[in-house]
Order: C-alpha cells, then sequence, then structure tokens
C-alpha cells in the first residue's frame, strides 16, 4: 500500500461536482461543534478531526467518491449515526468521511414475500416501527435503536435484547448493494431465501466494518409480528444466581424474547438518569429482565409459570410482572438507558465480553476477581440469554497512566478468559480502533492472514476504513 495522500483543493472541488458544495463540510465551512461530531462516535471520548466530510445522496454519488479517492490513495471512513463502542466510525488517517445520512429511505416493504429493500442510513427503530404497522417484525434491536443506523448495524452484525430468540442482525440480511473500494457497485446475491450460488458475499459484507465496501442498499427478510408478551423483572440476591438461572431457564424447554442481566449498580444508575422511580432492596445485587412473546397469550402465560418454577431454584426478591404497556416500556427503557448512564456518571471502557451462557456465571466471577486484583471498578450487564456481557470499566479516578496503559493487562486476561471459556472478545460491537490490539487473543495469525488477504482482494489500496480490525 502506497502512502496516503493529501486532499487538495482540486479535489475538493472535484466532491463539489459530485454531492453540490452544501455536502461537503470542512472545518473552514461548518459550526466547530457540528464538525468535531463527524470525528467521534460513542467510545470513551476519542475523537479525530475529519479532512474532509461528504454526503452523498445515492449510490452512484458514493462510486465516483470512491474511485476518485481509489485513484488519489484517500484514506475513506464510512459513517452511520455514530452511536458505534469500538471506535469503528473514527477517521483515524483524516481523510474521507462518507455520511449515510442521506441515504434514509425505505424503498419497499414487500408484504407478499415478508421482506423490505431500505437505505443504511435508516434509524433501526424508524424501520421496525414501519413494518410494524403491516403486521410484520423486524427483531434486531440494538440498544441505541432509536439512534442507530441500519448500516451501522450491518458494519457490526448489531443484535440487542431479541438476539436471545430471534439472531442477530446478520440471520436477516437477504441481499446487499455495496460499492466496492474500487468504485464498482455490485450486489451480493438474490432476494431469496436460499442461494447456493458461490461463495456467500452477504455475510462477508455484515460484520466488516467497513473495511470491505460501504453498503448502499439492503434487503431484509421479515418475520410475522408477535401480537403478545409478558414482561417480568426478577431481583437476586447474589449476581453469580442471576447468571446460573439464564441457562436454567432454557434447560427447562423456554425460550424468552428477552433476558437481560443488569447488576446492582447498572439499573441504579440508569433508574437515576431517567429519572424513573425503582425500589432496589438493600440485599439484591443483580436483575434479569425476562420478556416472552408469541401470537397465544394463554400459552405465553402456561411459559411464564415454567420460568417462576425455575426460579424456586434461587434465592430471588419479589418478582416484578410488567402488567401495562407503560410499565413495560420503562422497564426496557431503563436498560436501554445503562451505557447512557453509565456515560453520563464517568468516562469508560466497554468491553464486549460473549461466552457459551452457561459459562456466564464464570465469566462474571472472573471479571470482577480481575478487577479486584488491578483495583478497577466494573459495572457489568448484558444480553444473558447469549452470553454476552458488557464489562464497563469505569474511569473514576484512575490516572492517565493507569487508563491509557495500565488496563491492558487486565483487559487481556478479561478477553483470555472469555476465549478459555468458548468465547470470544467481541459478540456485537465490532473490533473496530480500540479492541484490535487483542485481537490475536481470540483469533491465530493463520486465520487473520486469511482476513488480511481478502481485505487486499476488496482494497487493494488499503484505503477503506483503514487502521481498523488488524
Amino acid at each position: 500500500m502506497s502512502e496516503f495522500q493529501i486532499i487538495t483543493p482540486a479535489l475538493l472541488e472535484a466532491f463539489e461536482r459530485i454531492v453540490g458544495k452544501t455536502h461537503v463540510l470542512t472545518a473552514q465551512r461548518v459550526e466547530a461543534d457540528v464538525y468535531a461530531d463527524y470525528g467521534r462516535d460513542h467510545t470513551e471520548d476519542l475523537h479525530f478531526e475529519p479532512g474532509v466530510v461528504l454526503r452523498p445522496a445515492n449510490a452512484e454519488e458514493i462510486s465516483q467518491i470512491v474511485r476518485l479517492c481509489h485513484e488519489n490513495y484517500l484514506p475513506i471512513t464510512p459513517r452511520g449515526a455514530g452511536t458505534g463502542l469500538s471506535g469503528g466510525a473514527l477517521p483515524i488517517h483524516k481523510g474521507v468521511v462518507i455520511s449515510t445520512e442521506r441515504l434514509n429511505k425505505i424503498i419497499e416493504i414487500d408484504e407478499r414475500n415478508l421482506q423490505a429493500t431500505v437505505e443504511p442510513g435508516v434509524v433501526n427503530e424508524v424501520f421496525q416501527n414501519a413494518v410494524k404497522e403491516v403486521g410484520l417484525f423486524y427483531p434486531p434491536d440494538p440498544a441505541s435503536k432509536g439512534s442507530c443506523f441500519l448500516g451501522g448495524n450491518l458494519a457490526h452484525s448489531s443484535g440487542g435484547p431479541k438476539a436471545v430468540k430471534y439472531g442477530t442482525t446478520k440471520d436477516y440480511v437477504l441481499n446487499l448493494q455495496v460499492v466496492l473500494p474500487t468504485g464498482d457497485i455490485i450486489w451480493t446475491a438474490a432476494n431469496t431465501l436460499k442461494n447456493s450460488t458461490g461463495y456467500n458475499l452477504t455475510q462477508l459484507m455484515v460484520g466488516s466494518e467497513g473495511t470491505l465496501g460501504i453498503i448502499t442498499k439492503v434487503v431484509f427478510r421479515l418475520l410475522p409480528y408477535p401480537q403478545h408478551n409478558i414482561l417480568m423483572l426478577v431481583p437476586f440476591r447474589r449476581e453469580e444466581q442471576a447468571a446460573e438461572a439464564v441457562a436454567a431457564v432454557f434447560r427447562a424447554g423456554i425460550i424468552p424474547s428477552g433476558m437481560e442481566f443488569m447488576e446492582r449498580e447498572a439499573i441504579a444508575w440508569s433508574s437515576d438518569y431517567l429519572k424513573i422511580p425503582l425500589t432496589l432492596p438493600e440485599d439484591i445485587r443483580a436483575h434479569l429482565l425476562i420478556e416472552l412473546d408469541g401470537q397465544d397469550l394463554d400459552q405465553l402465560y402456561k411459559e411464564a409459570e415454567q420460568v417462576y418454577g425455575v426460579l424456586e431454584g434461587y434465592d430471588v426478591g419479589e418478582i416484578l410482572l410488567a402488567d401495562n404497556a407503560t410499565q413495560k416500556d420503562e422497564l426496557w427503557k431503563i436498560r436501554r438507558n445503562i451505557g447512557n448512564s453509565v456515560r453520563y456518571n464517568s468516562v469508560y471502557k466497554e468491553e464486549d465480553t460473549v461466552v457459551p451462557r452457561a459459562e456466564l456465571p464464570t465469566l462474571l466471577r472472573g471479571v470482577k476477581e480481575i478487577g479486584a486484583r488491578y483495583g478497577f471498578k466494573s459495572v457489568c450487564y448484558g444480553h444473558a440469554g447469549d452470553g454476552n456481557l458488557h464489562v464497563n470499566i469505569i474511569r473514576g479516578n484512575l490516572t492517565d497512566e493507569q487508563w491509557n496503559v495500565g488496563l491492558r493487562q487486565p483487559i487481556s486476561e478479561i478477553f483470555e478468559l472469555c476465549v478459555k471459556l468458548g468465547g470470544t472478545i467481541s459478540g456485537e460491537h465490532g473490533i473496530g480502533l480500540v479492541q484490535k490490539g487483542y485481537i490475536g487473543i481470540a483469533l491465530k495469525e493463520a486465520n487473520l492472514n486469511l482476513m488480511r488477504g481478502i481485505k487486499q482482494v476488496f482494497d487493494p489500496h488499503g484505503i477503506m476504513n483503514p487502521g481498523k480490525i488488524f
């Protein structure tokens, strides 16, 4: 790969001809705080100023931009809503930020085939609500669903609470339109439920974190919308018992549509942040938020009784069964805002650990033991039903040296524990910038060399989101 080049006045004029002058943003043309937002995401307090921000309107404009960048060795950072937690959308080499905010159309909802074609700048929740209006269901629901773009969800194969029953973003993608790093535009597959025609380029793009191309359209498969749900908040007097109960519910033959773990501080911070009153007895150390959904309410009540039966074997407090839509919404709001509440309280590092669900108690115990040895505080929560524990390491009073250098070893030990338990170092947040130094814990050099080879085939000049993953 040659050295990256700088953005010249001639290139700025070329970009203006493609997208229009109002959609070419530079530090000199827009307010400082607006421009600064394009250089950060939700990863810690990191910031990298872009060389230029472009806001194209369609695949053809993106193709022209990318072709120019390919010819002139300009680094490109694809960007969605900027809600990522691994630094994947940070322009660490300055260069060109391509924002997908104007690619925000729901092109078609195909009720006959239970499919939808959308652009990557559509907000997750907007899409969910649009398909719900016609009785259809798009399950992937990250905590940031009210603001995150579908393109970012694709970049990381995002999950969310409903992944435990319905799977992650990758399980709903049929076909993608992609602008390759050379400027070529391709479709990766067909709009069919089956496809055995060559390599699976669709799934290769999903989770590639913007390093192989820019997604400009996506065809999703949909499901019928579940008409009923039951939600219960279960308090535990011991954190490890809350983690142990997760696998026990599944062994009883129940597959919840949500199974979320929240240790005491996580739920307390979030309820305080939202000013939603929630009584937390002194002896309660953790909660499970358990949701059941389906088309038959009587069947759901039978399943809820089975869940209660499982929970009788654990030291639990008074179980709250949400009895109306408002109460359900408040409980989910508390769960979804834990990350925001942690961010409100302190700068933090969020480690997106994942293990087989039965190993969750061992992981939780290990995280706390590592924190005690190295002197840091953690707030843990996550998608317990699929073994995905978000470990938030709180900066608090840690010095710059402790924060930037001293945490490397304990974070490595947390990831090594995950791998030892049969898990890996990221379930849904991706590797991006901040986790790339740890990827060797999870993957052998042979794996990484295969990935580097794929990157070279797609992106011979190395311009697409450079400095991420590897």
